[in-house]
């Protein structure tokens, strides 16, 4: 998708402003010769942006701080996801010795 394109879903941003979250690389579209080309995640990105800076009026000097965090909990989230995969992959006796433990058991 182009960002064009990209605007038409949000019709009060304004494509300087795509262009500078691009540039601080707080989204990171694939080049296509002179065009940024918007794949679906780039999209979710500039959503979340969108609704920081727009929605919930983040000031624009915080928000590497509050993407930096949420990048980190979206990580955390992957490898807890990749933890669980892994315990249910368990036989049933360590399976139950780890949530017994993470109960506090």
């Amino acid at each position: 998708m182009q960002i064009a394109a990209v605007l038409t879903l949000f019709p009060d941003l304004r494509e300087t402003e795509v262009l500078t979250w691009v540039e601080r690389g707080w989204v990171r579209p694939a080049r296509a010769g002179e065009e940024w080309t918007f794949e679906e995640i780039d999209i979710a990105r500039v959503r979340l942006l969108h609704d920081l800076r727009y929605d919930m009026a983040v000031a624009e000097e915080t928000m590497p701080l509050v993407l930096s965090l949420l990048d980190q909990v979206y990580d955390l989230r992957a490898r807890m996801r990749a933890i669980g995969r892994v315990v249910e992959t368990q036989d049933e006796r360590v399976r139950e010795a780890i949530l017994a433990v993470l109960r506090g058991r």
